[in-house]
């Protein structure tokens, strides 16, 4: 059975002592170590030194939400629509009295009649400043509009120059003590100035001293206001009676 030592499970009666040596398991023989090849990679190839990257701080772009079509961006600016006016309607007709210069608003639109009231009041009024009643008419109305059709600019500041324009043209033909400025259209377009002003003196670039009075139909209306042209008169006297002399 090819059995070389057997020890029995149980101490045998009258069996001889057992050896020590044979009680001793011999060590399973050590499995060869395996030497396996080391096999050395490929070298990569060596890369550049990279450069740092600087990063550049982006502004925060906060998403706007979409905006429906018909809305409109309220934060675009508005041009600024121009208005134009509509030209104003005046007829003044200009007279000369003495050394005065009568620059007169005609209330009815049409040249004066001999018998018309507010001509008779305009001979009063110049009765009693001393100077000739019966003024010589000089040239036709100056009517505005001037065109009744037609693109030209015919607001106020066109009927401004127009009007300061045509008087500097006749003051340049006669001396001038002083201008009267009869109405409303004439203080305004001539003197550049309102009705706040009637009854004072004034005084403007190229057409020299000038004296603003409401008109002759207001004066018929208000009887009243007679009596502030009195005395603004009065305090006017002398600068076209010293002219006289």
């Amino acid at each position: 059975m090819q059995v070389v030592s057997w020890l029995p499970r149980t101490e045998l009666p009258f069996a001889a002592p057992s050896r020590p040596e044979l009680l001793v398991l011999p060590e399973p023989p050590a499995e060869p170590e395996i030497i396996r090849p080391v096999v050395k990679a490929a070298a990569a190839p060596s890369k550049p030194a990279e450069r740092p990257r600087i990063e550049v701080p982006r502004p925060l772009v906060t998403p706007r939400p979409a905006s429906k079509a018909v809305e409109k961006d309220q934060s675009a600016p508005v041009p600024a629509k121009v208005v134009q006016l509509p030209p104003p309607r005046f007829a003044l007709q200009l007279l000369r009295a003495g050394r005065c210069l009568v620059l007169v608003e005609l209330p009815t639109g049409s040249a004066f009649q001999s018998r018309d009231p507010a001509y008779l009041l305009l001979k009063d009024m110049l009765r009693a400043a001393g100077l000739p009643d019966s003024p010589q008419i000089i040239g036709e109305p100056v009517r505005w509009p001037l065109l009744r059709r037609g693109n030209v600019d015919q607001g106020p500041d066109a009927a401004r120059e127009f009007v300061q324009g045509f008087l500097m043209a006749r003051l340049e033909e006669a001396e001038c003590a002083c201008l009267w400025l009869v109405g409303l259209p004439a203080v305004r377009f001539a003197g550049e100035v309102d009705a706040e002003s009637f009854n004072r003196e004034l005084e403007i670039e190229g057409l020299g001293c000038a004296w603003a009075l409401p008109g002759l139909e207001l004066l018929m209306d208000e009887p009243q206001r007679k009596a502030d042209v009195w005395q603004a008169m009065r305090r006017l006297l002398a600068r076209w009676k010293q002219n006289d002399e």
